[in-house]
């Protein structure tokens, strides 16, 4: 399969109560409102260069959270219930963040390497309502209307971003943040495919209320929220 879930033992999860495996998919569906596409096989070749990279990283200090997130992120409701996606979320910190605000979250990465960090961390902090995905994002489809928040950073496929905007729910938000065409100024070798151009990124939301955009010397920011 193009989705896996990396399953915490002794954590009351759907996968702690046997739906992993070959319920996977029907599990993903029903619950958290996505799926993947056919297509049995992951990018083994991406999957292989972010794992060597996020391995290369396992005895370096736990990234801190975004701070865009801190300026934009609306408090849960009393009844708990908002869900967050934390799209090619790597290690985890910014998912883990949204969960220690009262957030039930999907983080979704092609890499394990990444996504066991983020769990290892998850169970140090003893926080429970985070859900992991290793995914290949060429075959990933997130079902309408799942999420009140999206967050993603350093991250850009023009492929899946009618799905984002489908995803968020009315009422609710995204907090994107990518590199731009700036940043071929530091990083020359670094495949344009996937750099921003000046004022594309709010393109993508240019009928939502937008709260915030920036373009700075590198990266491409953009807060909106999807009409109701």
């Amino acid at each position: 399969m193009t989705l896996q879930r990396l399953c915490k033992q002794g954590v009351s999860t759907p996968c702690s109560k046997g739906l992993c495996g070959k319920g996977l998919k029907s599990l993903v569906q029903i619950v958290f409102g996505w799926a993947s596409k056919q297509g049995d096989v992951m990018s083994a070749n991406d999957r292989a260069r972010w794992d060597a990279l996020y391995s290369q990283r396992t005895l370096e200090p736990y990234p801190e959270p975004d701070p865009l997130l801190f300026h934009y992120t609306l408090p849960v409701n009393a009844d708990g219930t908002q869900r967050a996606l934390d799209l090619a979320g790597g290690q985890g910190q910014n998912a883990l963040w949204l969960a220690e605000q009262g957030y039930t979250v999907d983080v979704m990465d092609i890499s394990r390497i990444a996504l066991r960090r983020a769990q290892e961390e998850m169970t140090s902090r003893e926080l429970r309502n985070i859900n992991f995905f290793q995914v290949d994002f060429d075959q990933v489809i997130l079902q309408p209307e799942t999420y009140d928040l999206v967050c993603v950073f350093r991250f850009l496929s023009s492929k899946i971003m009618p799905q984002l905007r489908a995803a968020v729910r009315p009422g609710g938000r995204i907090i994107y943040e990518t590199f731009n065409s700036g940043y071929l100024k530091t990083r020359p070798d670094f495949n344009p495919d996937y750099l921003l151009q000046a004022g594309e990124l709010v393109g993508y939301f240019a009928d939502w209320r937008i709260l915030h955009q920036a373009e700075l010397s590198a990266t491409s920011q953009v807060v909106a929220i999807k009409p109701e």
